[in-house]
């Protein structure tokens, strides 16, 4: 195997991202011991990303660590079971399986409302709908019936050519 080819292939950029398959990270793991040169190209692309996500890293807002500290220092002191609602907190019948794993929602109402103006809206466009649908089907049947008519003269005419011919 060519050393520089597989530098080349791109495996070591999708090992170091995350997205090599399993055969493929251990393919490069065996090559990493075999083959120093390996180990320098996966610590250069390491380096290169690090540089790069520095380089793109955007600082948070003044004080955003302190609050962070102080949100989880008050979330130490209080344990989660007392900033639930009481209907979660008492809701003793999940069974010993599910608990942690989901919290039971009641909805106020299965319907959903819409503003009025859509109301209005959906009817007009229902309206115009059925409208176009009675002026599609108004033309299709004349355009029909004006097809029966044009076969119906041509047939005349031809019968005229006929008798023509024969006179």
């Amino acid at each position: 195997m060519n050393i520089k080819d597989y530098l080349e292939s791109g495996t070591l950029e999708a090992f170091v991202l995350g997205s090599a398959s399993a055969a493929e990270a251990d393919e490069l793991q065996q090559l990493k011991v075999k083959h120093p040169e390996i180990g320098y190209a996966l610590d250069a692309i390491e380096a290169d990303l690090e540089m790069i996500a520095q380089h793109m890293a955007i600082m948070p807002p003044p004080g955003m660590l302190e609050r962070i500290e102080d949100r989880i220092h008050e979330l130490k002191r209080h344990p989660v079971a007392e900033r639930l609602p009481d209907q979660l907190r008492d809701h003793g019948q999940r069974s010993e399986k599910d608990k942690g794993q989901y919290i039971e929602v009641e909805g106020a109402s299965s319907h959903m409302r819409i503003h009025k103006i859509w109301r209005w809206i959906f009817a007009a466009v229902f309206i115009l709908g059925k409208i176009f649908l009675g002026f599609a089907i108004y033309f299709y049947l004349e355009n029909r019936q004006a097809r029966e008519e044009v076969k119906e003269l041509k047939r005349e005419i031809r019968q005229h050519h006929t008798i023509i011919g024969q006179q």
